[in-house]
């Protein structure tokens, strides 16, 4: 199991936090790593802040690392928005936020190659604004 994230300096408080797992600088559309080494894949809120032109290309390198049969867990917020934001927690920031609807991304996930077999929807809790979607997809066998 390892990690990988764009931002040297998440990266560098990852592996602060947890000293004994692997943390590497990497983005998701060019992974480190040999095509079908991986059994999964685990995107949790980090599909949106890719701009939708470049998710494609994401799913794409999902299906190419994953090995037949492996997984890809992806959890996002739902809907039609996207954000920029230059501030968080008193930091300036450059974050980009791209929310979307489970279907497009079922549909993109398809068009990569990658079969969805589980679709979540839940309604947001006390502290959060919209919708949560989390979908499984696998690489087929054959």
């Amino acid at each position: 199991m390892f990690g990988v994230d764009l931002s040297p300096r998440m990266v560098a408080v990852a592996r602060e936090t947890y000293p004994g797992l692997r943390f590497d600088e990497g983005s998701m559309t060019a992974l480190d790593v040999p095509d079908g080494a991986l059994g999964g894949i685990v995107a949790m809120y980090s599909v949106i802040h890719i701009p939708h032109d470049q998710l494609p290309l994401v799913f794409d390198e999902f299906r190419r690392v994953l090995a037949p049969g492996g997984r890809a867990l992806l959890v996002f917020q739902v809907g039609d928005e996207s954000t920029h934001r230059t501030e968080a927690l008193g930091h300036t920031i450059a974050l980009d936020y791209h929310w979307r609807r489970p279907g497009q991304v079922a549909r993109l996930l398809a068009e990569a190659g990658l079969t969805v077999e589980a679709q979540l929807l839940r309604a947001p809790d006390a502290l959060e604004k919209v919708d949560r979607a989390a979908l499984i997809a696998f690489k087929p066998r054959a």
